[in-house]
């Protein structure tokens, strides 16, 4: 009986001794990262990764968190923390912050330094839940949709609503040139965290407009099903192209919107948001956002730069063009690094870059405004949706890239995108582990460094690329 209580009690001092050494262990590393927070906000702005590397360095405290493979960057002035070998969050947080602070709150990282930004939004807190009274702006999600498409509208409903909307609640606006079946109502308002509208369009800024030689307009779709141009046989997708390039601003359900998202079937978005990009647009003074942006096909377009030409050369005209414009991204030609320039053959200036646009999150009033609607208005007197096969993703991009300011622009590399047949993944590792990114960069279909891409042109004449420089764990 006695060996047997002494080998209870060995046994029980054993697993005490045990206790103690991990809770020695995990003491230390919390007094440590306690006492680097402590110490770095003496005495460093937390403003700028450079600063904060170098701040690990002259503290020597690099080495004594290597062991642990922490990885630090600052985000929010506080300090995250992310444990990449097991995968454990530390306090129940990828982040050392107080409770109060985890309402969302954009201007913390719009303070910190400019050209950081997409970084740092990115890595913003990994599941944001705004606070009770977080104010909206005023936004709407935007979907163009036939009731066929009732799947497919709802599969990109609840890719939206699960990375984003679920925790915002912005209303959704559905438009058709048919009235929507009740059906396409019930599914629809079911799936969406926001209220929803339908609206019809009307007629006249549907179909053909009158002045339209329906003759030359038979013409155009009998040579383009011949020479094989895409969508070319279809008189539907000129109407579509036509009303999105300048009437679906026009429509009674948006007047009384600022903001808008257009999302299209089937599409999936590949990463958390973790913010409001509606918010970030405006905080930021930007006009318009894109994800994707590749050549346009030349054979759907031969005259549209032309006619852009003879708009900005007409009366007092160029004084819309923006001071610091886009144009030399709209134009050139060159070979950017290593890369692989595609034969546009192109037969004007325009080297056919364009954002893509069934990804775009813009200001309403920019296409209200006189100069986009005095460019749209020319364009379409001369009748290129129909005699030609204009698409808005062109015609978009030449008046944001010409009538707005290259910092009005924002490219969302943070947010990962699908709209067939291309992705797009963000190639920050850091990026894709924080923001739960399900998307792999080296897929075959992954747009963004393809030579048929016109995103090194942007990030060399645009707004730039940020994040990659400052991330090794490519």
């Amino acid at each position: 009986m006695q060996s047997y209580i002494k080998s209870l009690t060995s046994f029980i001092l054993l697993l005490l001794a045990i206790a103690l050494s991990i809770l020695i262990v995990y003491s230390s590393v919390f007094t440590d990262l306690n006492d680097l927070v402590t110490t770095y906000n003496k005495n460093v702005k937390l403003n700028s990764i450079s600063n904060f590397n170098s701040f690990l360095s002259e503290e020597k405290l690099s080495s004594k968190f290597a062991s642990n493979s922490y990885i630090f960057s600052p985000i929010d002035y506080k300090l995250n923390l992310i444990n990449y070998q097991n995968q454990i969050t530390l306090k129940n947080s990828k982040r050392l912050q107080k409770k109060e602070d985890t309402s969302y709150n954009i201007n913390n990282y719009l303070n910190i330094n400019n050209n950081e930004t997409t970084l740092l939004s990115a890595l913003n807190q990994s599941n944001i839940i705004p606070a009770t009274n977080y104010l909206r702006e005023n936004a709407t999600i935007l979907m163009l949709v036939r009731n066929w498409e009732l799947p497919s509208a709802l599969a990109s409903i609840r890719t939206l609503e699960d990375r984003f909307n679920k925790n915002y609640n912005y209303p959704w606006t559905f438009l058709n040139d048919e009235p929507f079946t009740q059906e396409f109502i019930d599914a629809t308002s079911l799936a969406t965290s926001g209220e929803t509208q339908y609206g019809i369009i009307p007629q006249v800024d549907w179909n053909i407009p009158h002045w339209i030689n329906l003759t030359k307009f038979e013409q155009n779709i009998n040579d383009s099903i011949h020479n094989n141009i895409i969508y070319g046989f279809s008189k539907s997708y000129r109407n579509m192209c036509k009303f999105n390039s300048g009437y679906f601003m026009r429509q009674e359900l948006l007047q009384n919107y600022e903001w808008y998202f257009r999302v299209e079937p089937d599409v999936n978005y590949f990463c958390n948001f973790n913010y409001d990009p509606f918010k970030l647009m405006k905080n930021l003074n930007k006009k318009y956002g894109f994800i994707v942006s590749i050549y346009d096909y030349q054979n759907t377009i031969p005259t549209l730069w032309d006619t852009t030409m003879e708009f900005f050369t007409t009366g007092n005209n160029s004084n819309y063009l923006a001071k610091d414009n886009s144009y030399k991204f709209l134009t050139d030609n060159s070979l950017i690094g290593t890369s692989v320039t595609v034969q546009t053959n192109s037969t004007s200036d325009y080297n056919l870059c364009h954002f893509w646009s069934n990804f775009e999150i813009a200001n309403l009033n920019f296409f209200r405004s006189k100069p986009y609607q005095e460019f749209f208005n020319y364009l379409n007197q001369k009748g290129g949706f129909y005699y030609e096969r204009w698409g808005d993703a062109p015609v978009h991009s030449i008046a944001v890239g010409l009538l707005l300011n290259k910092s009005e622009i924002h490219h969302f590399d943070d947010i990962g995108y699908y709209h067939p047949p291309f992705n797009s993944c963000p190639s920050s590792n850091i990026l894709r582990l924080v923001k739960n990114c399900q998307c792999n960069v080296n897929d075959e279909n992954n747009i963004d460094t393809k030579p048929h891409s016109c995103l090194s042109k942007w990030w060399k004449f645009g707004g730039g690329k940020y994040f990659m420089q400052y991330d090794s764990n490519q």
